[in-house]
């Protein structure tokens, strides 16, 4: 009988992470602070690129959380800002004012 119990337990090493997703969860977080519109399009694109890489990597990369994240970001932010522009554009076809428009409120 063999006692395993003296054996040291080694944790399996780490898979790396795609550059491309950490890409995209960064972008993503752009595209809700700094660049609104620009980085979230980016993460939006690096997110699809990421996920067909770690796909692509059978196993032996990581990051799909990351690029998952950005992709969510990046689609509500477009989302977000599409939403607004269809506001804007029915008030102004029913001719109600925008204030910040118009320059005054």
């Amino acid at each position: 009988m063999t006692d395993y119990s003296n054996q040291p337990y080694q944790t399996p090493p780490a898979k790396p992470n795609s550059n491309m997703a950490i890409a995209s969860l960064v972008l993503g977080i752009l595209g809700w602070t700094i660049l609104p519109g620009l980085a979230s399009i980016a993460a939006i694109i690096t997110g699809h690129m990421a996920k067909n890489e770690i796909k692509g990597s059978m196993g032996q990369l990581g990051g799909d959380g990351m690029a998952t994240g950005g992709l969510i970001m990046g689609y509500a932010s477009v989302a977000i800002f599409l939403c607004v522009c269809l506001a804007m554009a029915g008030m102004m076809a029913l001719g109600l004012s925008i204030p910040f428009l118009e320059g005054g409120y």
